[in-house]
């Protein structure tokens, strides 16, 4: 689980009730509680979201949550010291010996890389291979992120759309003068969804994922060169040289713990 996205999430949602609370007790929660406006908001959000997207890529916008909640970074040193450790042994028994490291690497993209290594592809195809399935990864991250910020687009529009529905239904039923107040704050609840859901979650959901997915190219950048420095016969120190320049300052102080001798 990621922290930082789940204490966002719940810091701010403790922020509001705390407010609420303190400002009117119980009895402030009343307002809020009208589900004819959540159900314009968060209904015609989706609806709209399946006007415009596949209906395969809304269904797949689940495996997207999961991911923006879920994922963790990968350890760009660690990910040194294994290029610099396949090398020393590539170095010494060749490249058919790593078939038994490659079958231990969890990350796909790195199998892949190295095996294609194993099999004696040349420079130019492997790095025309794993450059094309980076193209298609950032096609579907784009895709991914699109989706989380038409959802921030259309949910604060729609709240603003059960706002004045509201408002429409009231004047044209209301009786009592004195009914406006009460009549408008659960018109305005439907404001308060659309843009709560548009800017506290969608828009920086979205955001998060295009962080997310920065990091993950970056990390496969790293992994291409890596892989064409093992593939071109280079030693263990020139690879971690080339590798380490990718780096910020910590994460090259961590390499000199991992290295093997």
């Amino acid at each position: 689980m990621d922290i930082g996205t789940l204490s966002g999430i719940v810091v701010f949602m403790g922020f509001v009730l705390g407010s609420v609370y303190l400002q009117e007790g119980i009895a402030g929660f009343k307002p809020f509680m009208n589900i004819e406006a959540f159900l314009i908001v968060m209904g015609g959000t989706f609806c709209a979201l399946l006007v415009n997207f596949p209906l395969s890529s809304v269904i797949g916008s689940g495996k997207i949550l999961k991911k923006v909640l879920t994922t963790k970074g990968e350890d760009t040193s660690r990910l040194v010291t294994t290029f610099v450790s396949l090398s020393q042994k590539a170095k010494k028994d060749g490249f058919l010996s790593l078939e038994s490291d490659v079958k231990a690497i969890d990350n796909d993209f790195l199998k892949r890389g190295v095996q294609l290594v194993i099999d004696g592809a040349d420079h130019e195809f492997i790095r025309n291979m794993l450059e094309t399935e980076i193209d298609f990864i950032r096609e579907r991250h784009k895709n991914g992120r699109e989706i989380f910020n038409a959802l921030g687009t259309y949910a604060p529009a729609f709240g603003i759309i059960g706002t004045v529905l509201g408002m429409i239904l009231m004047l044209s039923s209301i009786d009592d003068v004195a009914q406006v107040p009460r009549r408008m704050a659960l018109a305005l609840a439907a404001a308060f969804y659309g843009l709560a859901s548009g800017y506290w979650l969608f828009m920086p959901m979205g955001g998060k994922l295009k962080n997310r997915s920065d990091e993950e190219l970056f990390v496969k950048e790293i992994i291409i060169r890596g892989v064409l420095l093992l593939q071109s016969g280079a030693t263990p120190s020139v690879v971690e040289a080339n590798l380490k320049a990718y780096l910020d300052p910590a994460a090259r102080a961590a390499i000199k713990k991992e290295t093997p001798a």
